[in-house]
């Protein structure tokens, strides 16, 4: 099958490897669409010891599952594999499983590719009437769905029903989606980039601004950098939540003593829990994100200088989908 391989900082390569082969308690999976994710990008660059080179990178992804009793069901893909055993997994927590695994880090080859493996209880059927390419948006619209539940949780009933979401990437607008979605439809996307906040601007209808200013209830954080942190620390209104989503870099940022003061609560996602990414499908399905028409699509085949495009800034759109 065709591939698009990293195969070392900044090295991408689309050329043939072996056929994914699927165990027999698994479903091979020819793969429609799958998304460029910044965790991608982190590997792309070097900045990623959990995906050593040779690798085919890839996991949000879509697409038909070939062979079997179920040959040519239309599915979106949770690439997120728990035990299936500990605690965390049996209460729902499979993203807190200690020996979880994810499609793109070894042992488990990625979705930049023709076909995928995976377990069926990772797979869920998607209706005729719903476009591939918009639930290849699953996964990180899942992400986003499952920390603005978390932080909705956490929100004081007294606390000001308005949010801020710092950064304007596909996890920062799944988060502003999500929020709306989730009932708080007072929500502002900071994104610093001008060519990426006139795209937010006009084609998603949210209201966009190069930095924050004044006080939130809620504060998503899509970023995680030192300066992001710092935003979110000074934003966000006494008794306010703050949710930390990105993995920019590790250190830095957070104004602990305000945050102790003003009684703010932190609180740091991953991923998304099974029954998260399931909401987040049926909520693609009914329309409640949105017409999800935002990705810039491209073929597997440029995924290279597609990567190279996201690098240098110059895309706008706050996701690209690559078809193989």
């Amino acid at each position: 099958m065709k591939a698009l391989v990293y195969d070392g900082v900044e090295t991408l390569t689309f050329r043939d490897v072996p056929d994914a082969v699927p165990d027999p308690e698994q479903e091979l999976v020819r793969v429609v669409a799958s998304g460029i994710c910044g965790s991608d990008m982190h590997a792309y660059l070097g900045h990623d010891d959990r995906r050593p080179a040779p690798l085919i990178l890839g996991h949000e992804a879509a697409g038909v599952i070939v062979g079997g009793d179920r040959d040519g069901t239309r599915v979106t893909i949770n690439p997120l594999v728990g035990c299936g055993i500990c605690a965390a997994c049996t209460s729902g927590r499979d993203n807190l499983c200690a020996d979880r695994k994810i499609i793109s880090m070894p042992p488990r080859e990625g979705a930049f590719a023709e076909f995928v493996a995976m377990r069926p209880a990772n797979l869920v059927d998607v209706p005729d009437d719903v476009s591939l390419d918009k639930t290849a948006l699953a996964e990180p619209l899942a992400v986003s769905w499952h920390a603005v539940r978390l932080g909705l949780v956490a929100l004081d009933p007294a606390a000001s029903r308005s949010a801020l979401v710092l950064g304007g990437g596909a996890i920062g607008l799944a988060a502003a989606l999500a929020l709306k979605a989730q009932g708080l439809s007072n929500v502002t996307i900071a994104e610093p980039n001008e060519a990426r906040r006139s795209f937010l601007d006009k084609k998603c209808d949210i209201s966009c601004v190069p930095a924050g200013t004044g006080s939130y209830g809620l504060t998503v954080d899509a970023v995680g950098y030192a300066a992001t942190r710092a935003s979110a620390s000074s934003l966000t209104e006494p008794g306010g939540v703050i949710v930390h989503i990105g993995l920019g870099e590790d250190t830095g940022g957070l104004d602990i003593r305000r945050m102790t003061l003003q009684e703010i609560t932190f609180i740091g996602t991953y991923t998304y829990t099974p029954q998260d990414f399931r909401d987040t499908c049926s909520a693609i399905f009914d329309g409640r994100l949105g017409p999800l028409d935002w990705a810039e699509e491209r073929p597997l085949s440029d995924g290279a200088r597609a990567f190279a495009d996201l690098r240098s800034g110059a895309v706008a759109a706050p996701k690209i989908i690559l078809h193989p």
